[in-house]
């Protein structure tokens, strides 16, 4: 059984960083993809990125380029979101998502295993 369990949420100011990392174990196979996700109270789960671990192709929301990386210990399993300038409308709930075909899509419905999230709380 896959799991995924995300770290490194917190409170923050806005401007500033926050590096979420997601661990996943169980996992079989090589060529899966990791997605970032986030959910603010009220709102609709939105994408924020994806990494696929084949070869490391990833991909952005366009609210978050230029401001968000993300980057792989393959060996380990572990994704890593580094979000910098950080803004108080960011703050959700933000989780991590195994997609076990390996695309790395923005649709939620395309991730089999996700891990219970992590809150990040941006205040003005």
């Amino acid at each position: 059984q896959v799991q995924l369990e995300e770290s490194g949420g917190g409170l923050v100011q806005a401007g500033g960083s926050l590096r979420l990392s997601c661990g996943a174990s169980g996992v079989r196979f090589s060529n899966y993809a990791t997605g970032w996700f986030r959910q603010a109270a009220g709102k609709e789960r939105e994408f924020v990125a994806s990494i696929t671990w084949v070869s490391g192709s990833t991909y952005y929301a366009d609210s978050v380029k230029g401001r968000f990386t993300l980057s792989m210990d393959n060996a380990n399993k572990m994704v890593y979101l580094q979000m910098n300038n950080l803004k108080p409308e960011e703050t959700a709930v933000y989780s991590c998502a195994a997609d076990a075909a390996g695309w790395g899509t923005s649709r939620p419905d395309e991730y089999d295993y996700w891990g219970q999230g992590t809150q990040v709380t941006v205040s003005s």
